[in-house]
């Protein structure tokens, strides 16, 4: 019997990491500080995107 806890070869929530090759990036503008930033999405017209330093900011753990 597997422990409950066992999850097998997944290493987190998200599935086994597979490596796709480099990810392609989109040019977007942070909704907070107005700098251009890439991200790993195709931003949504409507929805903030924020750069890395703003998305730090904004987490609340």
């Amino acid at each position: 019997m597997n422990d409950f806890n066992d999850r097998g070869p997944r290493q987190n929530n998200r599935g086994p990491r597979r490596d796709m090759g480099p990810r392609e990036m989109h040019k977007a503008t942070c909704s907070d500080c107005g700098e251009e930033c890439e991200v790993p999405f195709k931003p949504t017209e409507g929805k903030p995107v924020y750069c890395r330093e703003c998305f730090g900011k904004r987490r609340t753990f």
